[in-house]
């Protein structure tokens, strides 16, 4: 009787040894997986949790309510809250914090299926010239101001903003001058027209 007690006794134990090892993997493992987490992918896991918008706070004390709608490679596009159709694209480096309840705080760490579309690989440059080429008006917010215009061309690391008054067309004799502004300054980028 004694020896049986000790031999249940002992697999008792391995048994409790075992799942404690098992229990210490899953959360190292865990804590290994939310590492690797990026900015982007919390954001990601946020708005499609319940298809709703994410509060960004910008690094030019502004914020915008966003309903992102397409995730580059270091950019964020979406439509603004009450932006009556108006789209928006805004830097991941211009992300100074993200205001999340704390149902968007846990659904950012839920897993999720890894994206491998193309989208995910383009970078801010070609968001920018897509704008540019459909010839959209523009409120092109900086770390120094805003400015309306269109975007002419852009650049490896910057573009060009025709200044020119919101709503009206881009014309020559409508253009009041000319910025280029290194995509280090942009904060965010709205299509003031709907596209």
């Amino acid at each position: 009787m004694r020896w049986e007690r000790l031999f249940d006794d002992l697999e008792s134990q391995v048994d409790h040894d075992r799942l404690e090892e098992a229990r210490a993997l899953a959360l190292e493992s865990e804590r290994a997986r939310i590492g690797r987490l990026g900015l982007r992918d919390r954001i990601a896991a946020m708005s499609a949790s319940d298809g709703g918008a994410v509060r960004l706070e910008l690094v030019d004390a502004t914020s915008v309510q966003l309903r992102p709608t397409a995730f580059g490679r270091d950019w964020i596009g979406g439509v603004p809250e009450g932006g009556s159709g108006a789209q928006c694209v805004v830097p991941i480096a211009a992300i100074a914090a993200v205001s999340a309840s704390r149902r968007q705080l846990e659904d950012s760490l839920a897993p999720q299926p890894q994206a491998s579309g193309i989208i995910e690989r383009i970078g801010l440059a070609f968001a920018l010239r897509d704008l540019g080429r459909r010839r959209a008006g523009v409120e092109l917010r900086t770390l120094d101001g805003r400015a309306y215009g269109t975007i002419d061309r852009v650049a490896a690391d910057h573009l060009d903003l025709a200044v020119h008054e919101p709503g009206v067309p881009r014309r020559e004799r409508e253009v009041r001058g000319y910025r280029l502004v290194p995509f280090a300054r942009i904060t965010a980028v709205v299509a003031t027209e709907a596209l």
